[in-house]
């Protein structure tokens, strides 16, 4: 691993303050985007393309202007030329708009879609509800919560 080198004093911050989330400022920008909940790796680097920001330098280098530029394209893509499909909220519910949901944002969203789905009854809502598997997989023997089924031996 190679060592960092700071020029200046004052520089470098071991750790930024991004989007209500701490970000490591010795890991490079894209990987240290990904802390962000609701940036992946891919919308990191399609972020750091848009802002024109080298992807060799580390989070804690970055300028308060830089930092500006990629909080301001995050919040919104669609004006930067992101295209609707790279979004994690496509079309939603209740406006019908596309989102790039972020941090607090994302628990907000599953937490309204779960009611919602638990208040109209879906088959779905009723299986969170439950605690059950929601996604099709097989229940008879896996994911029993810790309880153990064997079979005991007759003395």
């Amino acid at each position: 691993m190679r060592s960092l080198v700071v020029t200046q004093k004052g520089e470098f911050e071991a750790m930024r303050r991004v989007l209500n989330t701490n970000v490591d400022g010795g890991v490079k920008v894209m990987y240290a985007l990904t802390a962000i909940k609701g940036v992946g790796r891919r919308y990191a680097n399609l972020v750091l393309k848009k802002a024109d920001i080298d992807f060799s330098k580390r989070a804690g280098e970055l300028s308060h202007d830089e930092l500006e530029r990629i909080v301001e394209i995050i919040q919104n893509p669609l004006q930067y030329k992101i295209p609707q499909w790279f979004l994690n909220r496509q079309k939603d519910r209740t406006s019908g708009k596309y989102w790039q949901l972020v941090s607090n944002a994302v628990d907000n969203s599953l937490r309204e879609d779960l009611d919602r789905m638990k208040k109209v009854r879906v088959h779905r809502g009723m299986r969170h509800e439950w605690n059950l598997r929601v996604r099709g997989q097989h229940t008879k023997t896996t994911g029993r919560g810790g309880r153990t089924v064997g079979v005991t031996k007759k003395k």
